[in-house]
């Protein structure tokens, strides 16, 4: 991924040298004197100089090699107009969510403040060089592939070219700050409710909640200082439309607290118990860091995702699964998935057939951990639980008592994992729904397989139901493949930028936060 980074990047540059050559030349043509060469060996002085610029040598040592070791921001009518827009980029990353600030930061300030930054020497330069491939890092590319699945990120991460998308940048700098096509659409969302997050902190954010010790909920038509302070807090997220500091529970907070429950996939059940008190505790400084974490995962996904035809994406915090068809969802579903020992893997597969009145075919792992103590206990085990051997393992017959329940969507994989229904209904109405052994159970799955096989099909709702119910296995293949996205955000925004929060059930929050605090990219 790097050295395919880097190549785009060479290429990229050449096309700023046209753009910024063709400005000082009326008939447009680019002559060798338009630049200026250097010596290859000066490279390796002004990383001892600058060792904290050492990440981006191997990419900055192969833009120069390629343009044959000519200058590339400067030429001898000085600095490029590009340069300032980058330099206006990097002023502002900030709100890309990137904390880790610049290496000689004070320098490159320097350069774009001073008549001496617009002479052509190779410091200047390099300096730019650096510039740029600090941001382009820390912004468009995030952290590299290998790292990001050591934080259990397994969905593919695209070979981007920003080759097409920056030479229209390059007529157009103004296009920088308008298009928003280089990273996950979710990004831009969680951009901006990084900017609001950001505002409430410049204003002192909030404070916690004093919940009353002797207590066990506070609910409409009840007073206490902790009403006031919950309702100030949920006028700063903006949950609610003014403060009006009254303690009394009443029903503009009523309002307001719905909004903030279903916002953090809480149950609405209007009123305030001391979690919930806890749990709207949490400072905005933490907020912000769970909104970057997230923006950094949205660095990971390929943007070409959103424009398959379909696709079924599922996010584990949230317990959420969306099927979408031209980037619009047509269904949502609540779904349970694995518990904390069997954690749900984040991947992605391509869904290629369904099965009604599926057998499940039971894992060696639950066969010697479940299975066979179960029989040791109970002679009766397999039969009562409507199982059977098969070669030598155990399967469990179709029918409504099923652990699969009555339909199960295939997307071959290396970790065995897929959608299906389930006879535990009940599990989908909790809160916190991590209870499965890795598998997606999904509460809607009669109504996802009428939507995909009306789609695709044309199998009838009839049809559906009576294979579901038929007691006889039955495999249907997709005459179009459908992506299947398992993802893992605890903070995702609504197109104003509302940021929805969910638990972080693997705990994968704070060692990703603590990768982007301290490391250098």
């Amino acid at each position: 991924m790097k050295n395919i980074k880097n190549r785009v990047l060479v290429g990229l540059f050449s096309l700023f040298i046209i753009a910024s050559s063709c400005k000082h030349k009326t008939d447009g043509v680019i002559t060798p004197e338009d630049r200026i060469a250097f010596d290859s060996a000066k490279l390796e002085v002004f990383f001892q100089k600058h060792p904290d610029f050492k990440i981006y040598e191997s990419g900055i040592s192969e833009l120069y090699n390629k343009e044959d070791f000519h200058y590339v921001w400067y030429d001898k009518d000085g600095r490029v107009d590009f340069a300032e827009v980058l330099y206006g980029k990097v002023n502002g990353i900030k709100e890309e969510g990137v904390v880790v600030t610049m290496p000689y930061k004070t320098e490159v300030d320097a350069l774009f403040s001073s008549k001496s930054g617009d002479k052509s020497t190779l410091e200047n330069d390099l300096l730019v060089s650096a510039m740029y491939f600090y941001y382009t890092n820390n912004v468009l590319a995030g952290v590299d592939a290998k790292t990001s699945k050591k934080t259990g990120w397994f969905l593919p991460r695209a070979n981007v070219s920003y080759v097409d998308y920056l030479a229209e940048v390059i007529k157009d700098p103004e296009k920088l700050d308008k298009d928003e096509a280089e990273n996950f659409s979710q990004y831009y969302l969680l951009k901006k409710g990084l900017k609001r997050y950001q505002d409430v902190q410049s204003k002192g954010g909030w404070g916690k909640i004093d919940f009353p010790s002797n207590v066990k909920a506070l609910k409409e038509g009840d007073s206490a200082k902790a009403i006031a302070q919950i309702r100030y807090r949920l006028f700063m997220s903006g949950d609610l439309a003014k403060d009006s500091k009254s303690t009394m529970f009443d029903g503009e907070l009523k309002e307001g607290l719905a909004k903030y429950e279903t916002r953090h996939n809480r149950k609405v059940d209007h009123i305030i118990t001391p979690s919930l008190a806890k749990e709207m505790s949490i400072s905005v400084e933490d907020r912000i860091k769970t909104i970057i974490v997230n923006m950094e995962r949205c660095r990971w996904i390929d943007p070409e995702i959103m424009n398959s035809p379909e696709l079924v994406a599922v996010n584990i915090p949230s317990y959420k699964l969306n099927y979408l068809k031209d980037g619009k969802s047509v269904l949502e579903s609540n779904v349970v998935v694995g518990k904390e020992l069997n954690k749900t893997v984040v991947f992605s597969g391509m869904m290629s057939y369904i099965v009604f009145s599926p057998y499940w075919n039971i894992p060696r792992s639950i066969i010697e951990k479940e299975i066979k103590p179960g029989i040791e206990k109970n002679s009766n085990y397999l039969e009562e639980k409507n199982m059977e051997w098969n070669d030598g393992n155990v399967r469990q017959k179709p029918g409504k008592a099923n652990s699969l329940g009555l339909v199960k969507f295939m997307f071959p994989n290396s970790n065995n994992i897929y959608l299906h229904d389930t006879p535990s209904k009940s599990l989908f109405n909790r809160e916190s729904r991590a209870f499965s052994h890795g598998c997606v159970r999904v509460e809607k799955a009669r109504d996802l397989a009428v939507a995909i096989m009306d789609e695709q099909n044309k199998m009838s709702p009839s049809a559906i139901d009576e294979a579901m119910n038929s007691g006889t296995e039955k495999s249907v293949s997709l005459k179009r493949k459908i992506p299947v996205y398992i993802s893992y955000f605890t903070a995702w925004a609504d197109k104003n930028g509302n940021v929805n929060f969910y638990e972080d059930i693997y705990n994968r929050d704070n060692r990703l936060a603590q990768l982007l605090y301290t490391t250098k990219k």
